[in-house]
C-alpha cells in the first residue's frame, strides 16, 4: 500500500536538507521530519484513507495476530526521517507506568490532549533509535560526575566552584541530580550567563559542541545543563538507542529514526515549546551511563539488522545493487522508505527518494530489489 506522507515544519529543521535528499522542491520553511505511520497526530494514508483507521477496521490482517496479541490494535512504532540544523530540546521520555499515570493524571485535571502546556499525549513508553544518514551529532545520558568537574574547570569560572565540588565528592546520581537542577533553577540566571559567556569565548575543541548550542539558543537554561551529558558523533550508518529516562538532545545531521508509536517528550531547554522540569525531574534516570550505540547485524549481504532492546521495532537497511532481491516474510506490519535510487517491492509497486508502502501482515512475502538505499521498519523481538 503505497503511503501519503507527512514533513513537519519544526523550527529545528532545515530548509533545504530534505528537498536535497529527494529530489523535491524547497518550500522556504524549515522541514523537519518526515513520519511514516499511523500516529494519530500526522498518520499516513492510504488513497486518502488514514493509515490508523485502516488498521482499527482490520488488525488481524494489517497487523497480524502476533503484533496484535503482543501490542494491541496499533501499529507499534512510528518511522521518521529527521533533517537537524539547530538543535532539538533537552528532554527525556518516561517509562510506561509513568505514561499511564501522567496521562490519567492530566485527564483527571481537564488538559486537552492539544492544549500546548500538556506534557502526556499518550499512555506508552517512548523508546527510540536513530540511524545516521550523514555525520550525526547529539547529547546523551550523563558523564560520569567528576569527569563533568574537569570538564567545567576548563572555563576557568571560580564561582562554578561549587557544582564541581558537589560533583566530585557527592554519590553519583545525587551529585547529578543536585547540579542538574541547580543549573535549572531561574536563581542560577547570572552563573548561566557566565558560562554561556565563557563557552562562546573558548577555542576549546572538546567544548566546542556545547559552544555551538550557546550560540544556537542564547539564554537558554539547557545550554548549562547540556554540559553534564556526553557528547556522541554518529557516522553514516552507525545508530544510537534511548530507552527511558535517558536525557538527550540531537544537534545536526539527517537521520532515520524509529521508535515506539508515542508522543509522551519532557522537555528542560532548548527549546520554545513546553516546559516540564519538576515533571522531568520525577522521569529523568541520573545513572551515569555511556551512550547506547546499536551495532548492525549482517545476516545476508546486503541487509544490515539493526535490533534495539525495545519490543516494538526494529530496522533493516537495505544496500541494493540491482542484482541480489530480498524477502520480506509475511506475518507483521512493515513500512519500507525508499532513502535514494529507486526501491522495487515486488512487480508491481516502485519507490522513489523520500516515498513510503505498508506492507501488511496479511500480505504474502514480498521480494525487495532495485538500485539504492532503502530501509524497512518492522516490530522488534516478540515475547509471546
Amino acid at each position: 500500500m503505497r503511503l501519503a506522507t507527512t514533513i513537519r515544519p519544526y523550527d529545528w529543521g532545515s530548509v533545504t536538507a530534505l528537498p536535497e535528499l529527494f529530489g523535491t522542491e524547497p518550500t522556504g520553511r524549515p522541514q523537519a521530519e518526515l513520519w511514516m505511520g499511523a500516529h494519530p497526530g500526522a498518520p499516513s494514508t492510504v488513497a486518502g484513507i488514514p493509515l490508523n483507521d485502516l488498521i482499527t477496521r482490520d488488525p488481524a490482517a494489517t497487523l497480524g495476530e502476533r503484533s496484535t496479541a503482543r501490542f494491541g490494535p496499533a501499529l507499534p512504532y512510528l518511522l521518521k526521517v529527521l533533517a537537524i540544523e539547530r538543535p532539538l530540546s533537552l528532554q527525556v521520555h518516561p517509562t510506561t507506568e509513568q505514561a499511564g499515570a501522567g496521562f490519567a493524571d492530566e485527564n483527571a485535571r481537564g488538559i486537552p490532549l492539544d492544549d500546548p502546556t500538556r506534557t502526556y499525549k499518550d499512555t506508552s513508553h517512548k523508546p527510540e533509535m536513530v540511524c545516521a544518514i550523514t555525520p550525526f551529532r547529539g547529547l546523551c545520558g550523563f558523564r560520569d560526575p567528576a569527569a563533568t568537574a574537569d570538564l567545567l574547570d576548563r572555563l576557568r569560572l571560580p564561582d562554578l566552584r561549587s557544582w564541581t565540588g558537589t560533583l566530585r565528592s557527592a554519590e553519583p546520581r545525587t551529585a547529578l541530580r543536585t547540579v542538574f537542577a541547580q543549573m535549572l533553577d531561574d536563581a542560577s540566571g547570572p552563573l548561566r550567563d557566565q558560562v554561556e559567556h565563557a563557552l562562546i569565548g573558548t577555542g576549546d575543541d572538546e567544548l566546542a559542541p556545547y559552544a555551538g548550542i550557546a550560540r544556537a539558543c542564547p539564554g537558554d537554561p539547557g545550554i548549562v545543563a547540556a554540559l553534564l551529558l556526553h557528547h556522541v558523533d554518529l557516522f553514516p550508518g552507525q545508530a544510537l538507542y534511548l530507552g527511558a529516562g535517558v536525557p538527550h538532545a540531537y544537534l545536526d545531521g539527517i537521520g532515520v529514526e524509529i521508535m515506539a508509536n508515542s508522543d509522551n517528550v519532557l522537555r528542560c531547554g532548548l527549546t520554545t515549546k513546553h516546559v516540564d522540569v519538576p515533571e522531568l525531574m520525577r522521569v529523568v534516570d541520573f545513572t551515569p551511563a555511556g551512550p547506547h550505540l546499536i551495532h548492525p547485524g549482517h545476516d545476508t549481504a546486503g541487509e544490515h539488522h539493526y535490533r534495539p532492546p525495545a519490543p516494538e521495532f526494529a530496522l533493516i537497511r537495505y544496500d541494493l545493487t540491482g542484482e541480489a532481491a530480498h524477502t520480506l516474510p509475511g506475518g507483521v506490519p512493515r513500512i519500507v522508505l525508499c532513502l535514494d535510487g529507486e526501491t522495487r517491492l515486488g512487480e508491481g509497486l516502485t519507490l522513489r527518494p523520500g516515498r513510503s508502502a505498508f506492507v501488511p501482515a496479511a500480505a504474502a512475502p514480498v521480494r525487495v530489489s532495485g538500485k539504492g538505499t532503502a530501509y524497512c521498519a518492522e516490530p522488534g523481538a516478540f515475547t509471546l
